[in-house]
């Protein structure tokens, strides 16, 4: 974290200091969350949570080394107290991100990417592109809300190059209110799809005007990525004023051609910009990949690297974020792939054609997947043709992990040909599993977050005896 003192964080986000003896004590670590990360000079923002208070925990954080707490109430120990936690949250790494890319400072630029899928994933490939040319601090996993990313903010420090920062959205003003936050300079936008699809009334325009509110936050020296194969996204140029570079596969400045699958689904392809090409090998599993690595190649040619070197960064570039297509082998043979970090109607697709180039005709795919949340309306539908889409692909045993939309989604794959079982929770679906897998088989397992598939594939990994 850029250096505070805690009267400074006072004025900062128009707090009251309590139980603080010294104001002038530095904070100088990055702001945490979760008591157990605490460490000497950081600051402990204490949110309320789920199931429990943050404020409870102050204590220990601050005997963990905190500096500080942020809380909305005295709490025994140094604190700055405010009406509001999260607003002052947003408010501290407003002051930062503005000390950071002031005039006379390091000269930070701060990156933003947003799209209804693979976003992580080609932040994941962009911070290891900017990270190998200067100094880069970029969102942890997905923390791309109201509070992950002004921790990501936070996390900055006044040597920072680059700050890459993903944003979500869950409805319209959401990403507006982020780049209030962090105004960017970089804006890319990987895609339009159905993520989210039932918070936006069911519409993809809806959509990508709220993605749109990344690229209308650029100012005019800035720079828009665009993914010139959707047409949602093109649509956007006209609501920015930075120039513009696109990026793709059938059209674009930056291009992928030549895309080829090695025999474990691993995509190769030629990197092609301003008539210079190189050849790119991806350590990373499925097609899907290829856009990705585009959209972060595109970026890092934008803010001025070389094209060769983007390749050479590519090949070496590998999945960090887990539950993305996280391929685990087990001592047996059975391949376990954890995709189960999210789930929507296009990301479904991708992971079922990415195991399909895997098994490679050769191994049984067996497929868990759980529900797709937050389709509103479109969700029976989507859960209907999913079932469908199962029997058109190459799974040969299906586990439908839920309630009603899994129901849909087991009764049309059956429909189809493929055995299916519905079951109602993971622990039931492990269970046959660990009595059915056989050495060789591939272990898809893919759902909305609700669905604590991740859990089964940790404990899939494990488990070294299987059934005949």
């Amino acid at each position: 974290m850029v250096p505070m003192t805690l009267q400074q964080i006072a004025d900062a986000v128009s707090g009251v200091l309590y139980d603080a003896p010294d104001p002038q004590a530095r904070v100088d670590r990055p702001a945490v969350i979760d008591s157990r990360l605490a460490e000497p000079g950081c600051l402990f923002v204490a949110l309320p949570g789920e199931h429990t208070d943050g404020h409870h925990f102050a204590g220990a954080a601050v005997a963990g080394g905190a500096v500080a707490v942020l809380a909305a109430r005295p709490v025994g120990v140094p604190a700055v107290v405010v009406p509001d936690v999260l607003t002052a949250l947003a408010a501290l790494a407003r002051t930062v991100a503005a000390r950071l890319t002031a005039p006379g400072a390091a000269g930070t630029q701060v990156v933003a990417l947003t799209g209804s899928a693979g976003k992580t994933s080609t932040k994941d490939l962009l911070a290891q592109l900017l990270g190998a040319l200067d100094s880069t601090v970029a969102t942890a996993r997905s923390f791309n809300n109201e509070i992950g990313l002004p921790l990501t903010v936070l996390s900055a420090e006044a040597g920072t190059r680059y700050l890459v920062v993903e944003m979500g959205a869950s409805r319209a003003g959401h990403i507006a209110h982020l780049t209030g936050i962090v105004p960017p300079r970089v804006g890319l936008v990987t895609n339009v799809g159905t993520a989210h699809l039932g918070e936006f009334g069911g519409s993809k325009e809806a959509i990508a005007n709220a993605k749109s509110e990344l690229v209308a936050a650029l100012p005019g020296d800035g720079l828009a990525v665009l993914n010139a194969d959707d047409p949602y996204v093109m649509s956007m140029v006209a609501r920015t004023a930075a120039p513009v570079l696109t990026f793709g596969q059938a059209a674009g400045e930056v291009r992928a051609e030549r895309i080829e699958l090695d025999g474990l689904g691993r995509p190769s392809f030629t990197l092609s910009h301003q008539g210079a090409r190189a050849r790119v090998r991806l350590g990373m599993y499925g097609e899907h990949h290829v856009a990705n690595a585009t959209a972060a190649a595109a970026v890092a040619l934008g803010l001025g690297a070389d094209l060769h070197r983007v390749a050479e960064l590519l090949c070496a570039a590998r999945q960090l974020t887990p539950g993305r297509m996280e391929v685990g082998e087990r001592p047996d043979g059975v391949t376990v792939v954890n995709d189960a970090f999210n789930a929507n109607p296009d990301s479904m697709a991708v992971a079922l054609r990415a195991v399909a180039a895997m098994a490679g005709g050769r191994r049984r795919v067996v497929a868990v997947l759980g529900e797709m949340a937050e389709l509103g309306a479109a969700a029976e539908g989507e859960h209907a043709e999913l079932g469908r889409l199962v029997a058109a692909s190459c799974v040969a045993r299906l586990i439908a992990v839920g309630g009603v939309e899994a129901a849909l989604t087991h009764a049309q794959a059956e429909a189809g040909g493929v055995p299916s079982t519905l079951v109602a929770d993971r622990e039931t679906a492990l269970e046959l599993l660990l009595g059915e897998l056989r050495p060789g088989d591939l272990v898809l397992l893919k759902g909305s977050h609700t669905a604590g598939l991740e859990e089964i594939a940790r404990r899939l990994k494990d488990a070294v005896t299987v059934g005949g």
